[in-house]
């Protein structure tokens, strides 16, 4: 079963460290069977009971899986990179709406911000020991969250929505717990998930969110957590109605253990209200991110949630990264408090662009998603001939592939590098690329 690799130790921490290495440097492959207990602490001369301790550390580090009779095995790779390789080299001359980035002429300047904030950083340093919370910008997320409804709860700050999210994950579930989360997604989240050791439980969407019959069927089979966008989705753009966010709370309601984050990354672009659903779960957790109207550099987040998962990924944040710059702190609490972004606006120039894709489509005979955000899903017959067809006609767009699990093939173009005038254009090269070739019968 292990071919000549020796796994080795007396203790179980030496006997678990053994099998990591081995992992590691691909001396064992995912998949790969590990011996009996009994016949391991037969071949190492060790209890048995110090074999069962070694196989539960590597358990609940998520490096094996156990499955009652048919024994341990290695844990399958998580895709940490597998989907960010899934993406189209751009040649020259060819049109890149792929790459989901905000269009820069709505970022706003940030030397004003970054000035201020660093002469107060001159005068008054942050050092060890000090507060990792900038005042101002608590004060301000806080009044943000109360005024759209999301219940009362303390605020930390993150480097970006997805950190914020590994760390409440990572506080409250253990390796092999599942997680419900929509399908199509957002593809760093299908990485993260089994990069934590833990299984994703794919959540059908549609344009007003989750569905809620798929997000019940998740959680009566066993998923532990549920995350949730309120608001433009990655890659389909949905955004929780009123209607659909009460069937939501009512399915959360009967899983009162569940752990609910719902992530808002698209607070500062869309214009569509929030529907949060936090406050129906006994641990939950509402995230919002700067990037998308402020700019991904910043990789600053703001969370709130339950008193008790707050203060979990507070002292879990401690012992690692410590805290998010303050300077990036009170820069971000200052182009807030100075109304650098205009949701409106902002909100109204990608809804332009997106609407006037998703009509043109229609016009062509072509059905395709974006209720709000900068991108619209294109379900597609064939994923990879439409790339390809699309890449030849000049423009580059974001396969499927890396957003999905079970949804069907489709494609994903991001509206922020389009003026509304070469909408028409892509529209045309997208009717084009997904039409399915007549069947031919040579019988």
């Amino acid at each position: 079963m292990l071919g000549e690799y020796p796994i080795s130790g007396r203790r179980a921490v030496e006997i678990s460290a053994s099998v990591e290495r081995a992992v590691a440097d691909g001396g064992l492959e995912p998949g790969q069977l590990l011996p009996p207990m009994r016949e391991l602490a037969q071949r190492l001369g060790v209890n048995p009971n110090t074999v069962a301790a070694a196989y539960r550390t590597l358990r609940e580090r998520g490096v094996i899986e156990t499955a009652g009779r048919r024994g341990s095995r290695v844990r399958p790779k998580p895709a940490t990179t597998a989907r960010e390789h899934i993406r189209v080299d751009v040649p020259a001359g060819v049109r890149d709406v792929s790459a989901g980035n905000p269009d820069v002429a709505l970022l706003p300047s940030l030397v004003g911000a970054f000035t201020a904030a660093a002469a107060v950083a001159d005068a008054e340093p942050v050092l060890y020991g000090s507060d990792s919370l900038e005042p101002g910008l608590v004060r301000q997320a806080r009044a943000a969250f109360d005024a759209d409804g999301v219940p009362d709860g303390p605020v930390v700050v993150a480097s970006g929505s997805l950190d914020a999210i590994e760390r409440v994950l990572a506080v409250h579930l253990k390796a092999g717990d599942a997680v419900a989360v929509e399908d199509p997604g957002w593809g760093s989240m299908l990485d993260l998930v089994p990069a934590l050791g833990l299984r994703i439980v794919p959540v059908g969407v549609d344009d007003d969110g989750p569905l809620p019959d798929d997000v019940a069927r998740a959680l009566e089979a066993g998923a532990r957590a549920l995350v949730v966008t309120d608001r433009a989705q990655n890659p389909t753009g949905a955004a929780v109605s009123g209607a659909r966010a009460t069937a939501l709370r009512t399915v959360l309601g009967a899983h009162p253990e569940v752990l609910l984050i719902e992530d808002d990354h698209g607070h500062g672009i869309v214009d569509l209200p929030l529907h949060p659903l936090a406050g129906v779960t006994h641990h939950w957790a509402f995230v919002r991110s700067v990037a998308k109207a402020y700019g991904p550099d910043l990789r600053l987040a703001v969370l709130t949630g339950d008193a008790a998962t707050v203060d979990r990924v507070r002292g879990r944040q401690r012992l690692g990264p410590g805290w998010v710059s303050r300077i990036t702190q009170r820069a971000v609490a200052g182009l807030w408090a100075g109304g650098a972004v205009d949701a409106r606006v902002v909100a109204a120039s990608y809804g332009r662009r997106r609407d006037a894709l998703v009509a043109a489509l229609a016009e062509r005979g072509v059905v395709a998603h974006g209720r709000s955000g900068m991108n619209v899903w294109v379900p597609v017959p064939d994923e990879t001939g439409a790339v390809a067809r699309l890449l030849h006609a000049g423009w580059a767009v974001a396969p499927g592939a890396r957003f999905r699990m079970s949804a069907g093939p489709g494609v994903r173009i991001t509206v922020s590098g389009l003026e509304v005038g070469e909408v028409g254009g892509v529209a045309d090269a997208v009717a084009d690329a997904v039409r399915v070739a007549p069947v031919r019968n040579y019988a």
